[in-house]
């Protein structure tokens, strides 16, 4: 049962991963390359969509390895889930605190009505989600380690 909740685990927080490295290295550069405001628009439209499913499946994710972790204490690969959980508390501290506030505004703006410094407001957010994205690459591949 553990191995099971271990591999679940894994697989959980692995396509988080790649949603979220898809969102920074594919889907900036297709958003960026597009004309005129369809970019910004995308970028609206992605915040509100990934924005209504992501805080379920970050919290999931950390629910996944705290509950790995209790139930395989003292398992020798426990330690790592540890750290990969604390990981991922920090990718959700992160998120609440530097990339929600960014993705609530950008969500509502619109060509019309989207502030001056709208591209400097989303790079920012491009910069706090590289972080995350490495913070959350690194709990992952803890992960995958303690499985072994």
């Amino acid at each position: 049962m553990l191995s099971a909740l271990g591999v679940g685990t894994v697989v959980v927080v692995g396509l988080m991963v790649g949603v979220e490295f898809a969102v920074a290295f594919v889907l900036k550069a297709i958003l960026d390359g597009l004309p005129e405001d369809s970019g910004q628009l995308g970028r609206a439209h992605g915040g509100r969509m990934l924005g209504a499913v992501m805080p379920f499946w970050y919290i999931g994710s950390l629910v996944l390895c705290v509950i790995w972790a209790i139930a395989g204490w003292a398992d020798p690969g426990t330690g790592l889930v540890v750290i990969a959980a604390a990981l991922l508390l920090v990718s959700v501290i992160m998120s609440l605190l530097l990339l929600v506030p960014i993705n609530n505004r950008g969500k509502t703006w619109t060509p019309e009505n989207r502030p001056e410094d709208w591209k400097e407001q989303m790079n920012c957010w491009d910069r706090f989600h590289y972080v995350r994205v490495a913070v959350i690459v690194a709990a992952f591949a803890l992960l995958a380690a303690a499985l072994a």
